[in-house]
């Protein structure tokens, strides 16, 4: 048996039911629900040829298209879903929860399954992560220059007891244009929107969350729009940290990484370094002297981020000294302000 779930149902069954995804699995690799299985239906090629009959033929030419390329699968699909929901429940959706869906469950259903069925299937899914980012929230930001060590600092405040996001690690990026050493790829856009959509639907919308301050973009990644406009109007607390530490900090982060990469790095802010600056932190890498090379970049960062934090509303921004390199202590001080 199957019956159609709405999304709020069919996410919140999600946590505890294996979620099955039986688009193509390029569909899946662009964005899906987080946590889903694919288990495609039809592969991209044979998606394609299904798409091509039905608009070049008719509808019925490619449904049976569709039946014979499904056939010899059939028994290679019940094995594989069994394996991963031995309780014989699971969700399943498609594109728009129509016939790959409905078919899949009623194969299913065939040997005994109960099947969860995604009402509008991931467009409607889409839907609801819009929805979640026009939501209001109550944002704070914590704000700091480049190797202030902020993304440690908003961890010490998750453990403490309060709700926070970690934007940066949604998108595998770190925001600066050395952000993406040592990172797994970025996400697609879409896939981000998701994921973030999945974090802030989790937590309660009236109480404090915390937030990294941000460029809209985190690498290839946007911020949608609902969220950061009021990104952009929350209270900030902006932590003062010395060259000294942040410069050390940083070092210790990148230090690690090829004279190649880092050359490549810099190579991408040349014309805001400028001439000058880009052939000295280039010249201070190549004789292995990190600190020279980061106190250059340091120059361009601390700058832009400066430009950035004027803009703000100056009633709204909390600013605080920070002497230490010491992330627990940081959010102590955060959080009482």
């Amino acid at each position: 048996m199957h019956q159609s779930l709405s999304v709020s149902d069919f996410l919140k069954k999600g946590k505890s039911i294996p979620i099955i995804d039986v688009r193509s699995e390029g569909e899946f690799g662009h964005a899906h629900i987080s946590g889903a299985i694919n288990i495609p239906l039809f592969n991209n090629e044979e998606r394609a040829a299904i798409g091509t009959a039905y608009k070049q033929i008719n509808q019925e030419t490619a449904m049976l298209m569709g039946l014979d390329i499904i056939g010899p699968k059939m028994s290679g699909i019940i094995r594989k879903v069994a394996e991963i929901a031995p309780s014989r429940e699971v969700l399943v959706h498609c594109w728009r929860g129509g016939m790959r869906s409905q078919s899949f469950a009623t194969l299913l259903a065939t040997f005994g399954f109960k099947v969860g069925l995604l009402k509008g299937g991931y467009k409607n899914y889409r839907n609801h992560v819009l929805e979640v980012s026009e939501r209001k929230f109550n944002f704070k930001i914590l704000s700091g220059k480049t190797g202030s060590g902020k993304t440690e600092i908003l961890y010490e405040i998750a453990k403490a007891g309060h709700q926070m996001i970690d934007l940066e690690g949604i998108a595998n990026h770190k925001g600066s244009s050395y952000g993406m050493l040592g990172q797994a790829p970025q996400p697609s856009n879409e896939m981000f929107e998701n994921l973030l959509a999945e974090k802030l639907d989790a937590l309660d919308s009236e109480s404090v969350i915390w937030l990294e301050d941000e460029s809209r973009n985190i690498g290839k990644c946007c911020i949608q729009a609902g969220i950061w406009v009021q990104m952009e109007a929350a209270e900030m607390v902006f932590i003062d940290v010395s060259t000294e530490i942040r410069t050390q900090r940083l070092v210790n982060e990148y230090a690690q990484f090829s004279y190649e990469a880092l050359k490549e790095r810099t190579d991408a802010i040349l014309k805001r370094l400028g001439g000058q600056n880009h052939k000295a932190a280039i010249e201070a890498l190549q004789q292995g002297d990190f600190h020279a090379a980061t106190k250059i970049a340091l120059y361009y960062y601390d700058k832009a981020y400066l430009n950035g934090l004027a803009k703000r509303e100056p009633s709204k921004v909390k600013s605080v000294e920070i002497k230490e390199d010491n992330p627990k202590k940081t959010a102590e001080i955060i959080v009482k302000l």
